[in-house]
């Protein structure tokens, strides 16, 4: 299989698997939360981090080493600057998704969602129910995450896609 890989190395197909409780209390803070989404773009600094977040690099560099030590985050090259050396750190994989038990993995990631909103933005978001057949169901996921890879524009504001099929447990009512 062929790999594709962005400037930094990064294959667009990684995926990490988040299933320890380090990986999910370094989530479960906003501003490490807030961290991996500006990473997604591209690798920093911690005074690009801190500058984009407005926090100090202190701040920033604390939950940066709360991030390396649960294996989200890791050094992705160095640079000399007027005789100094600054470290750029960039997520271990493009794409983190939680391996939780029964329906755990869903809620964190409808909490890291809501917390994401804007409060007082409008919201596009529809809750729908569809009877699909198992087969049509694994389709239909596979070409909403093509649709959704295949989204995006860098000069475009920033807009979180949360896709969810499940099976929900809404009984059907016999013919008449």
């Amino acid at each position: 299989m062929t790999r594709n890989l962005d400037a930094y190395g990064v294959a667009d197909d990684d995926e990490l698997v988040l299933d320890t409780p380090e990986q999910f209390k370094a989530l479960g803070h906003p501003l490490r939360h807030r961290l991996v989404n500006v990473l997604r773009q591209r690798p920093a600094t911690l005074g690009q981090l801190a500058a984009v977040l407005g926090s100090t690099k202190g701040t920033v560099g604390y939950h940066v080493k709360v991030l390396l030590d649960s294996g989200l985050l890791r050094p992705a090259r160095t640079r000399t600057v007027r005789g100094g050396t600054e470290q750029y750190f960039e997520l271990v994989a493009s794409t983190l998704r939680p391996e939780l038990p029964g329906i755990g993995g869903a809620q964190f990631l409808l909490r890291a969602a809501a917390d994401e909103m804007i409060p007082g933005d409008p919201e596009q978001t529809l809750l729908t129910h569809v009877r699909l057949t198992e087969d049509q169901a694994n389709d239909l996921i596979q070409r909403l995450a093509g649709v959704a890879r295949g989204l995006g524009d860098d000069d475009g504001e920033a807009y979180g896609i949360l896709l969810s099929v499940y099976r929900t447990d809404v009984p059907r009512l016999p013919s008449e």
